[in-house]
């Protein structure tokens, strides 16, 4: 009897759709699932213009995503990993270089303070001689202090980048086999919604990590490749990234037997984050200190070598420079010793000519890079001032980013997302379908029933 059919069509679509909420309703808190319904569609009638139909099937369980929502999630996530790993970097050296008690200006106002001291008092003062040698070792110091936060810097973040790679790498694998079983599942006619929803996190983790392209093949495969064009995944073929160097790190993609380099500081993400932070922050800012730090040096040596010391003699440079990539970027000459101040200037040891000269220099002008021509008692503010812009800068843009990040979120969740009072609903209404359904076989029943025994 058709009226059997249809309602045993019916009641099994409605153990399925039952099913689907079920599954919903399970992973509730699942991160990254994507919900899913039956789709069901009437089944067509037998010749006849007396047939009503064949009942109801399922023709697929739907997968409710949305392609440019789920692009949207990935993008945002690659621009809040960029702004999210500068940020810690930049507000310590905000914090160390722009601190009262250890910065470069309250060590270059005490040193040149300590030289006025001896001026206005004696300059055959050993008290106040001692004094300028050991104010000007605490610059020294505060230089090499400062020097080591961005050594310390260097390496922590170039540590950082080769975890980033570790990281990628693993996600990029797990793309590539989830592409195959998703492909497979499609051919034998699976449902792979859940190899999917593992994958599209897959690609969410990579995308904090890097800024993708990601397009969609005809078999249900994704390929990813970075924003420059580089390919990490086709198919089932996996790429990986490698990082070689310890003083400059060089990355590259090896791919299908091919090897590419690439410039970090375009792949955008974390790793992009990281190496924008070391290229237009960190070195510029170390390079601008060792400028100021050469630059007194050299002005303080020359002006003490057109003194006399206590005991007649030429002055002797008071500070070594050393660039070289070490913690110590400026020292006190060894063995240096308070005679050795070449305050006079004509010989006379109560003589004050060249001292002036050295109390003069502070107001003099240095080139310092990033900022250009600049005072020395000035220098190292407008340094500070420059990294407080760029910190602030990028805390607006990691809020503006954090912001993009959840809207697209939201978004994501009003389609993809599981709505537990829709799922309620919509339990009630295919637990009706299927009673509903069981009610009209029990009729068949019946009428089957009754019509045997009027044949009886």
């Amino acid at each position: 009897m058709s009226i059997m059919n249809n309602a045993l069509s019916g009641a099994l679509a409605s153990q399925l759709a039952l099913s689907a909420s079920s599954q919903n309703i399970a992973n509730l808190q699942t991160k990254g699932y994507t919900r899913q319904a039956a789709l069901l569609t009437a089944a067509a009638p037998n010749a006849g213009a007396n047939q009503a139909g064949n009942g109801v099937r399922v023709t697929s369980l739907l997968r409710f995503s949305d392609n440019y929502k789920t692009q949207q999630l990935w993008r945002t996530n690659s621009e809040l990993g960029a702004r999210s790993q500068t940020q810690p970097y930049l507000t310590q050296l905000e914090q160390v270089m722009g601190d009262d008690e250890s910065n470069l200006s309250s060590g270059v106002d005490q040193f040149f303070a300590s030289l006025n001291a001896v001026a206005g008092v004696d300059p055959t003062s050993t008290p106040l001689r001692q004094q300028v040698v050991t104010t000007g070792n605490l610059l020294a110091q505060r230089f090499n202090s400062l020097n080591s936060v961005f050594n310390a810097q260097l390496q922590s973040v170039r540590q950082q980048a080769s975890a980033v790679l570790d990281s990628a790498n693993a996600s990029i694998a797990s793309i590539a086999s989830l592409n195959a079983q998703i492909a497979n599942a499609n051919a034998t006619g699976s449902n792979a919604s859940s190899l999917i929803d593992a994958r599209d996190q897959a690609i969410d983790s990579l995308a904090g990590q890097m800024a993708l392209e990601v397009s969609d093949q005809p078999d249900g495969t994704r390929n990813v490749s970075l924003q420059s064009g580089q390919s990490l995944v086709l198919g089932d073929v996996a790429g990986k990234l490698r990082v070689s160097g310890s003083a400059e790190q060089v990355f590259s993609l090896d791919f299908a037997g091919t090897n590419f380099q690439f410039d970090p500081t375009r792949a955008g993400g974390q790793l992009g984050g990281l190496a924008s932070y070391v290229e237009n922050t960190l070195k510029p800012m170390q390079q601008g200190v060792a400028d100021i730090a050469k630059q007194i040096a050299d002005k303080v040596n020359n002006q003490l070598a057109q003194g006399y010391a206590m005991d007649g003699s030429k002055g002797k440079p008071m500070f070594v420079f050393n660039n070289d990539g070490g913690s110590d970027l400026l020292s006190m000459t060894a063995g240096y010793q308070t005679a050795d101040l070449a305050f006079s200037g004509d010989g006379t040891p109560g003589d004050t000519g060249n001292l002036q000269k050295l109390v003069g220099i502070k107001s003099q002008s240095i080139s310092v890079n990033t900022l250009g021509t600049v005072l020395i008692s000035d220098a190292d503010t407008q340094l500070v001032g420059k990294l407080a812009v760029e910190s602030q800068q990028n805390k607006a843009s990691l809020n503006t980013a954090q912001s993009m990040r959840d809207q697209a979120n939201a978004d994501w969740q009003a389609t993809s997302g599981v709505n537990q009072d829709e799922e309620a609903v919509n339990l009630v209404e295919y637990q009706n379908m299927y009673q509903a359904n069981m009610k009209v076989m029990s009729v068949a029943n019946a009428l089957f029933d009754a019509t045997l025994a009027m044949m009886a």
